[in-house]
């Protein structure tokens, strides 16, 4: 099964202030990753090229990495995972930014299942979330804050 999953928010800021926040990942200082209501992506040195971690029972690598613009996760599980996830911050002119995240994989053996039916809605849920604590980070405010559905509100009860 091939995925390909994008989530994105038009920013009024800069190209560099928003590639700011994807710089501060999983440091003390991270304006990106929603670490309150989820698990904390951390790795085991300092964003850049080799660094290996993850978040929860995601794991991957980074793959590549360019400064304030793009950086780019290769995965290394769960079992099944096959590709990548990124965010990168596109110019969309005016000032403004596209701060988008990007997964692309494809879904092998328990994967296939475990994917559309407890990943997917996790998945988009974060990145919501992080997506909202971007546009916070930019603004000082939510437009319109995401809210997480019943479905998902019960896989959060089930891992607990």
């Amino acid at each position: 099964m091939d995925v390909h999953n994008v989530h994105e928010r038009l920013l009024p800021v800069a190209e560099h202030e928003a590639g700011a926040l994807i710089d501060s990942l999983a440091s003390d200082g991270d304006r990106l990753w929603p670490h309150g209501s989820w698990p904390p992506m951390a790795f085991d040195r300092p964003l850049g090229p080799g660094a290996a971690g993850g978040h929860g029972p995601v794991r991957y690598t980074v793959a590549a990495y360019v400064p304030a613009t793009w950086v780019r996760f290769a995965f290394t599980g769960p079992r099944g995972f096959h590709g990548f996830h990124e965010y990168a911050a596109l110019p969309a002119g005016d000032g403004r930014t596209v701060l988008r995240h990007t997964l692309s994989m494809s879904a092998r053996g328990p994967a296939r299942l475990t994917w559309p039916l407890l990943w997917r809605p996790l998945h988009d849920a974060c990145l919501e979330d992080s997506l909202d604590l971007a546009e916070r980070a930019c603004t000082g405010t939510v437009a319109r804050p995401a809210r997480w559905s019943p479905y998902v509100r019960l896989l959060r009860a089930l891992v607990r």
